[in-house]
């Protein structure tokens, strides 16, 4: 864990993404709420001014678009769904434009579908996309391509989203806009709750802690937040979850005030492996014995075959693997040296065995450690 002070964490966040959810943006008739629109662009004109490069994240698209056909709900339907979505990310952008407008900064329109991030190719033109957009001077707005997103290219909600473009910058703040104060230690609705003012480490005891709050307007929830700050922390940057509907809470976190829940960094990792731990997606799965585990979280070592149990999927050399302990969790992503057939075939050899089996031996290693993005340490 990489202790920091607030005053310590505002000061040196050069990158700094913003995600507002659907229910701070809009009121509760389900239109967009201008007025707190507008205050959220004077800070972050203000943290621009400050000289951090800023991106916003921002849901509402299909909220709005539900205002503007005045439906009593989401649609439940994915070409519904896609099609509210269509009518209101113009809307939306329409209504940020109109915001930034007297500040002089201009509004960037970016919309991703996971698919755009799971190339390890399109993934850098993605970074150097925004990079460039900074450099112009511009506001990114990011949001997930609703009307063309697929169930196998969506990213499930916004805070997935954010984190992973979080991801794409070296040690980020992610800034996580609520309609909570932050993370409760139990149902924020019961006076005998507490809020949790630092986390030091992710654990999957946190999800326990999670009272989900549903809404007909909004798709994420507590855990899908906790979820990014274990994806963001744990590859170097910084989490906070504030509430959103305070329209100076930009201002308040950047006085380093004592608001939100702060997740503090596990460990910083290169660029490379947050996109190989993160944003890839897994052609398959291998599982692992408990040495094997344990050689990987403890000692930092290869994975060999001979603590490989079992292979699923069908992955080629070099595809990207999960890899999970025998009756437990997922533990890590990496490029594996064998196609899913080869190593069905010398799963629990020992490296002498290998070539006896395939006729050569290429790799000693299943997935080499230089591969290797750990979920835990």
């Amino acid at each position: 864990m990489i202790s920091l002070s607030r005053q310590e964490i505002v000061q040196t966040a050069h990158s700094v993404v913003v995600k507002v959810g659907t229910n701070v943006l809009t009121a509760a008739d389900g239109r967009l709420n201008s007025s707190r629109i507008g205050a959220l662009a004077d800070e972050l004109v203000a943290l621009r001014q400050r000289g951090k490069r800023v991106i916003l994240v921002s849901s509402g698209a299909v909220g709005a678009g539900v205002g503007l056909l005045h439906l009593q709900r989401r649609p439940g339907d994915r070409p519904k769904l896609q099609a509210v979505a269509a009518i209101g990310q113009s809307k939306l952008m329409q209504t940020y434009e109109e915001a930034l407008a007297p500040h002089g900064l201009y509004p960037a329109q970016v919309l991703l579908t996971s698919g755009d991030l799971i190339h390890r190719q399109r993934y850098l033109n993605v970074r150097n996309t925004f990079l460039s957009l900074l450099d112009y001077g511009v506001l990114p707005i990011v949001n997930e391509n609703d009307t063309v997103s697929t169930d196998e290219l969506t990213f499930g909600d916004n805070d997935r989203l954010a984190s992973l473009i979080a991801n794409l910058f070296l040690e980020p703040l992610l800034i996580l806009l609520t309609d909570v104060d932050g993370l409760y230690d139990g149902d924020p609705a019961l006076s005998g709750s507490r809020l949790i003012s630092t986390v030091d480490a992710w654990s999957p005891s946190l999800m326990s802690m999670v009272a989900e709050k549903h809404s007909v307007r909004s798709k994420g929830g507590m855990s899908s937040k906790l979820i990014a700050a274990r994806t963001v922390t744990s590859s170097g940057g910084v989490v906070m979850i504030a509430n959103g509907d305070d329209p100076r809470i930009l201002t308040k976190i950047f006085a380093a005030e004592d608001v939100g829940t702060v997740f503090f960094p596990s460990r910083r990792i290169p660029a490379r492996k947050r996109w190989l731990g993160y944003a890839a997606a897994p052609k398959g799965t291998i599982t692992i014995d408990a040495g094997a585990a344990e050689a990987l979280l403890d000692r930092g070592k290869s994975l060999l075959p001979a603590g490989v149990v079992a292979v699923a999927g069908r992955f080629g050399h070099g595809d990207i693997v999960a890899v999970r302990v025998r009756g437990g969790d997922e533990i890590a992503r990496g490029l594996v040296n064998y196609t899913s057939d080869e190593v069905g075939k010398i799963l629990g050899l020992h490296c002498g065995e290998i070539k006896d089996v395939l006729g050569d031996c290429p790799y000693e290693e299943v997935i080499h450690r230089d591969n290797i993005q750990i979920y835990r340490l």
